[in-house]
């Protein structure tokens, strides 16, 4: 009977949360989410995906692969198909508003996938069965996941609690999981860090972008290089706007761990790009007067050193937050949404009762936390890269192409059946021993 199925709790309602609730409810599994919010909700703008995450959407389900389709913006022009994005010289002050030097191109089977994160979250949120979901759940802490069977308990903030036989962090970058896992929240690890970068955020309305940049400039994807910063731009809601992102390097702290964004006022702005060149002027420009200001945390200092304890497992960004530089994070997250789903739907985990939750865990940690880890750090390189920051390169452009391909393509060629099936034959020995 269904009622005797275990129930996974997962603990967060986020793009990760909910793609791996639908995956798992696909996969016959009892799951219940419970988020914090008062309602689905996602945070940002435009967020990419590269073609290691559209494999992993179609492994979860061809619905999240539908839902991503309908809201998926690409280049608008045709012949930039399989363009990630072109990099230009942001910082010449001698060249004409959009006539940036072109530096270099990265390219893949995919081109760019973009698309409006709130959007892409109401596209899937209508895929999960009412009564799965409660909402004003902020977790304080969870009992009875290690040692023993029995129900693993939640504890929240409002006095409610709940059980399930296996707990799913995926509760972000501020992760309550993986506080608790690693023994408070005042432990290394705990707290995500400062890369010491900040975002400006905009959308602009396409035919005002068209008319101040050229139709090639705002219609695709877009990567303004310079001195202690970039932006990037690109198209979403399919080609209707033009997404924009400017980071900032400063050797400032953030002032408030607690608030990842704070106003800002467009001088500010202006103040930072003060030597970039007149396409990026522009770009400001056309900015709000009144901005938000994003911090940029990681967890690149005193990584988790697994994914698990006992019946708990973290996910996405709750396990290994990254900075946004590789547009590869919510993939990456996805990628694990797949590998987690068939992990959990294997016949053997159900057999082996608490102890076989335990080996999944087990297996998804040892499986995943290479590939993740490095992505958090390659996403740092990455960001320092751009700004002409990074050790040993500089602006020396032709180091800078060579070692963004390599990194990009080391995610880009994942092959998420082959996570798999590795992180099940990994979840098989464990259980034989």
């Amino acid at each position: 009977m269904a009622a005797d199925k275990p129930t996974i709790a997962i603990v967060g309602g986020g793009i990760s949360g909910v793609v791996l609730a639908i995956a798992l409810i696909r996969r016959g599994l009892n799951v219940q989410v419970y988020e914090q919010a008062h309602a689905f909700g996602e945070i940002g703008a435009g967020v990419a995906f590269s073609p290691n995450s559209v494999r992993a959407m179609q492994a979860c389900s061809p619905d999240i692969y539908a839902a991503f389709e309908e809201v998926v913006t690409h280049n608008q022009s045709p012949s930039k198909k399989k363009v990630w994005f072109d990099f230009q010289d942001g910082y010449d002050k001698d060249s004409k508003v959009g006539e940036e030097k072109l530096l270099f191109t990265l390219t893949n089977e995919y081109g760019a996938n973009s698309v409006h994160r709130a959007h892409f979250l109401d596209g899937m949120v209508k895929l999960v069965p009412e009564g799965v979901t409660h909402f004003k759940k902020h977790l304080d802490t969870i009992e009875n996941a290690t040692g023993g069977e029995g129900k693993v308990t939640l504890k929240f903030h409002d006095g409610t609690t709940a059980e399930a036989d296996a707990v799913l962090g995926c509760d972000g970058i501020k992760a309550r999981t993986r506080a608790w896992m690693l023994g408070g929240d005042d432990v290394p690890g705990a707290a995500p860090v400062y890369t010491h970068k900040y975002a400006y955020r905009g959308l602009i309305p396409m035919q005002r972008a068209v008319d101040a940049l050229g139709d090639d400039n705002a219609k695709n994807g877009k990567m303004h290089l310079g001195k202690d910063g970039h932006i990037l731009t690109f198209p979403v809601d399919h080609g209707s706007v033009m997404n924009v992102v400017a980071f900032h390097t400063t050797s400032d702290e953030w002032p408030d761990a607690k608030h990842l964004t704070m106003p800002a006022k467009k001088e500010q702005a202006y103040e930072d790009f003060k030597d970039f060149g007149p396409t990026v002027h522009k770009i400001i420009d056309m900015l709000e007067p009144e901005l938000d200001c994003w911090a940029i945390f990681d967890t690149a200092v005193d990584p988790v050193p697994a994914y698990n304890k006992g019946r708990v497992c973290l996910i996405g960004d709750a396990g290994h937050a990254t900075s946004p530089h590789h547009g590869a994070g919510a993939g990456m997250c996805i990628e694990d949404a797949a590998i987690m789903a068939d992990l959990l739907a294997d016949p053997s985990v159900h057999e082996a009762g608490a102890k076989g939750f335990e080996a999944a865990f087990q297996a998804y940690s040892d499986c995943r936390k290479e590939r993740t880890q490095s992505l958090v750090q390659t996403s740092r390189r990455s960001g320092d890269l751009y700004e002409w920051r990074a050790e040993g390169v500089g602006a020396d452009i032709e180091k800078i192409h060579k070692e963004c391909k390599a990194m990009n393509e080391q995610i880009w060629n994942g092959q998420v059946d082959e996570m798999i099936r590795e992180a099940k034959s990994c979840l098989a020995t464990i259980l034989k021993a």
